[in-house]
Order: structure tokens, then C-alpha cells, then sequence
């Protein structure tokens, strides 16, 4: 006996392999999660999910479970599913972690990198340089943090790269924020941070990278917390 739902009759063209459906409902609340068309704290609702995608309820519950992996969504005890609210309370201490893991993994790349690494550092920079000159939002997020979670790999320190690979993945919808302050278009002078940054990790100059993470942690943080004085769309999400 099947465990997900018969398909409505209505919708033929919705006949899927396995893991399509989940695939794509994944890939686009992801998508609208991180961009903030769905708010910080709001439920989501299986029922219309299912009749959205033309699916059954159980690829929507599956899609759910890899959403809630990513720490994106959030089962209540109620089993009532709402997007993760941000804890704002908690900020300050998130930005210290976030601002010292770029230093330390910057550092460490500098020290330890090889040629290899820093020849796909380089080309995720050249994916992120594109992202932002076609102004893709979601590219840029995600791009850029693969480029620093490349550079923490390159430290050859699993416990830093773990750390700051999970505070980058927590941090994408502020760094939406982020963006969204310059009118999604980041001025050059901040995509050239990325390129400083590379040329200190390539000349293997520990002290050069270790101030040039530092400025550019600084000033992203800084420019998130005045976005955020001025968007109250995460009013609801604020977790205390």
C-alpha cells in the first residue's frame, strides 16, 4: 500500500519520480525563505503546499524535514510548522561569533592553504563578481558563502570551518538584509574586499588577511544592523 496520497485526478501532469516533487519544493521555499517573501515566524501550510505543487502531502513533509535540516523551518510541539523566527535577542553574540570565525579561518587560510584551494577560492570569487553584477540575490547569497566556507576548509581546521559554516548558514537571511540596503546592487568597492581578501590567502600574508576579514566583517555587520532599524518585515519573527 502506497504511503502518500493519491494525486488529484484534475492534475495528470504532475505524475513525478520520486524526489522531484520533494526537489522542488525544497529548492523554492528555500529560495523563498532566504529572500523573505516568506516571513520570519509564519506558518506554512501543508494543505495549500500540496495543492500548489499538485503533490500529495507526503514529498511536502519530506521537503520539510531537509528545510528544518537547514535550520529554515520549524516543527512546533503542536506539529504545526512555521518559518524559523531569528533571535534577535541573541544578535550581538551571533555577530562576535560571525566577525571572529572570519578572522580565524581567514588567518588560517593564509597559512595553510594550497594551490588547489586557492584556485577554487578564486573561481567561486569569479561566480560571485557575475551573481553581483546581474544583481541575482539568491546567487549572491549563496555564493558567498561558499567562497568563505571554501577559505575556512583551506585553514585546515575542521572545528572553525564546522563553526563558521553553520553561523554563515544562519546568517542568510540577514545578509538578505544585507543586500536589500544597497538596492541589491553592492557597491564595488565591497566586491573588491573579496578580491583583497584572495590576493592576502595567495601572498600568504597572515596579518594582511587577518585585518582585511576583520574590516570587511565589520562593515557588513554594521550595514545589516542599520537594514535592520529600517525593515520591520521581520517584526514577526523576532524570537525573545
Amino acid at each position: 500500500m502506497s504511503l502518500e496520497e493519491p494525486v488529484p485526478a484534475q492534475l495528470p501532469e504532475v505524475k513525478r519520480k520520486r524526489g522531484q516533487g520533494v526537489g522542488a519544493v525544497f529548492e523554492t521555499l528555500k529560495h523563498e525563505i532566504l529572500n523573505l517573501t516568506l516571513e520570519p515566524g509564519s506558518p506554512i501550510d501543508e494543505v495549500k503546499l500540496a495543492e500548489r505543487f499538485g503533490i500529495s502531502r507526503t514529498p511536502i513533509r519530506e521537503a520539510m524535514v531537509k528545510l528544518a535540516g537547514e535550520g529554515l523551518v520549524v516543527t512546533l510541539p503542536n506539529r504545526f510548522t512555521i518559518v524559523a523566527p531569528i533571535d534577535f535577542a541573541n544578535l550581538p553574540q551571533f555577530f562576535d561569533a560571525l566577525s571572529l570565525m572570519y578572522r580565524v579561518t581567514t588567518r588560517l587560510a593564509a597559512a595553510n592553504r594550497t594551490e588547489n584551494e586557492l584556485a577554487a577560492i578564486r573561481e567561486l570569487q569569479h561566480t560571485y563578481t557575475a551573481a553581483v553584477e546581474a544583481s541575482d540575490v539568491p546567487a549572491m547569497i549563496e555564493v558567498n558563502r561558499n567562497f568563505h566556507a571554501a577559505i575556512a576548509r583551506a585553514g585546515k581546521n575542521r572545528y572553525y570551518t564546522d563553526l563558521f559554516v553553520r553561523l554563515l548558514d544562519e546568517g542568510r537571511r540577514l545578509l538578505r538584509l544585507y543586500y536589500s540596503s544597497y538596492n541589491d546592487k553592492l557597491p564595488r568597492i565591497y566586491l573588491q574586499e573579496h578580491e583583497v581578501m584572495l590576493a592576502a590567502i595567495e601572498a600568504q600574508d597572515i596579518e594582511a588577511a587577518d585585518r582585511i576579514a576583520e574590516a570587511h566583517a565589520e562593515q557588513i555587520v554594521r550595514q545589516i544592523q542599520n537594514a535592520m532599524t529600517e525593515d520591520r518585515r521581520l517584526n514577526a519573527g523576532i524570537s525573545l
